[in-house]
């Protein structure tokens, strides 16, 4: 998915007019920043900017170089030495020929790398021991991130194609600075977003990307983080509107759960008797299925399929009906399944208290809720006015003093259908089904 939604010709226009890189620059920075806001993305502790740090990055060359891993050349060029390090270098692309070949131009070797490149005309400079010239693509990561974490990373991330060369540059470069045998303990490469059917990954280049700001008008920042919760992170995903509501349905399969259980926590919804021995044991077995899956390198998939599990026989056990007088109720094992659903999916970055779904859901289930007790008020006014009694001809039939009330029944059943309430009466019980506004001709007229 292409982060920012900028115009083109905006850069265009500033590069004709000489505008600033860093101004240029500045724009897809603040871009990117009201994106992850409204993707609900942590902002990181520290932004850091390698404009604001070249300084520390030709202090971090000139280590390599002193520490007998890199060179200069006349031209002004610095280049990493692959040679030194030996077999080392092959950590993400595998073995690789430890000779090497010669190299091309002014290298050395063939896989060596560009830690300083001398400046072209009309391109930005900085000064350094070597000349006018700018960064490596690779020697910008290592530095910055050494500069805020030290020697050594627990976790590094990034996509699946930086995998080779930039992350591989990055690990030789980085232990030949610090002079250690491993600066990051563990690399999470994750997979490409896809439109379905394509084989290419989203790329502006390629135009078959849909923007942030677009894709919010459709889904929500929630909707967003449980389709990708459904797949594993190394693995490509394939982005269209049947994977995107595959993961609306699962967030509002969550959402009613949660409200249902808290109105039977409250004495709102009244149930059969709960198999509270079941729900505990289901939750302990969530619990664990949840911490395995993670884990094992972090399978999200896995783990959200637990939680929608425990929401299946959660939503089993809280089928409402109209009297359960006298039954022993099961408050604390819903409590605990709706504490250790929230605090499971916040861990993903998921809120449930607050967010437009659940509003929607709670708006929806209130509705149903007025209607359940709508309905089942006027079946009992409908079984009232349906009362038979015996005439004088010894033949049963209605009183007449009655009759009223059984049209005010047909008359709210007919003028809620409009509105999307459709109620049906079979014999001396009623039934009920929001349809959403459409009206339907198959209303059973059997009360009057």
């Amino acid at each position: 998915m292409v982060i920012t939604d900028i115009d083109d010709k905006i850069i265009n226009r500033g590069l004709e007019e000489n505008v600033s890189p860093s101004v240029i620059a500045s724009l897809y920075e603040d871009e990117f920043k009201r994106d992850m806001l409204s993707l609900k993305v942590i902002p990181p502790a520290v932004y850091m900017r390698v404009t604001e740090n070249v300084h520390h990055i030709v202090a971090f060359i000139d280590g390599i170089i002193k520490n007998g891993h890199a060179y200069a050349t006349k031209e002004g060029d610095v280049y990493f030495d692959v040679r030194s390090i030996g077999d080392r270098y092959g950590k993400f692309m595998g073995a690789v020929d430890p000779q090497g070949e010669e190299g091309v131009g002014n290298k050395r070797d063939s896989r060596d790398f560009s830690l300083w490149k001398r400046a072209k005309p009309q391109e930005p400079y900085w000064e350094s021991p070597w000349g006018r010239g700018r960064p490596g693509w690779h020697i910008e990561c290592s530095t910055i991130a050494s500069s805020v974490f030290g020697s050594q990373l627990d976790i590094h991330s990034g996509g699946i194609d930086l995998a080779f060369p930039h992350h591989e540059n990055e690990v030789a470069q980085s232990e030949a600075y610090h002079q250690c045998h491993q600066w990051a303990n563990y690399f999470l490469h994750s997979g490409h977003l896809h439109l379905k059917g394509s084989t290419e990954k989203m790329s502006k280049s390629l135009k078959n990307f849909i923007t942030i700001k677009d894709f919010l008008k459709s889904y929500s920042a929630n909707e967003f983080r449980m389709f990708c919760l459904l797949s594993k992170y190394r693995s490509a995903i394939d982005y269209s509107d049947n994977s995107m509501l595959v993961a609306r349905t699962s967030l509002q399969s969550v959402y009613t759960f949660m409200h249902d259980a808290q109105a039977y926590m409250k004495g709102q919804l009244m149930c059969s008797p709960v198999q509270e021995a079941v729900l505990w044991e289901r939750l302990a077995e969530t619990k664990s299925s949840v911490m395995k899956a993670l884990a094992d390198d972090f399978e999200t998939h896995r783990a959200i399929n637990a939680v929608m599990n425990l929401v299946f026989h959660g939503n089993r056990q809280l089928q409402p009906v109209s009297k359960c007088e006298g039954t022993a109720r099961s408050p604390a094992v819903f409590g605990a399944m709706v504490s250790y659903i929230r605090e499971i999916l916040d861990v993903f970055g998921i809120d449930l208290l607050h967010s437009e779904e659940a509003e929607a859901v709670a708006g929806r289930v209130s509705v149903e809720a007025v209607v359940e007790q709508l309905t089942t008020f006027r079946s009992e006014v409908r079984a009232f006015a349906l009362a038979r009694q015996d005439g004088p001809s010894n033949k049963p039939g209605l009183y007449p003093e009655r009759i009223p009330l059984l049209k005010a029944c047909d008359a709210i059943r007919k003028d809620l259908a409009p509105l999307g309430v459709l109620i049906k009466d079979r014999g001396a019980s009623s039934t009920w089904e929001l349809t959403q506004g459409k009206q339907s001709s198959d209303q059973d007229d059997s009360s009057s």
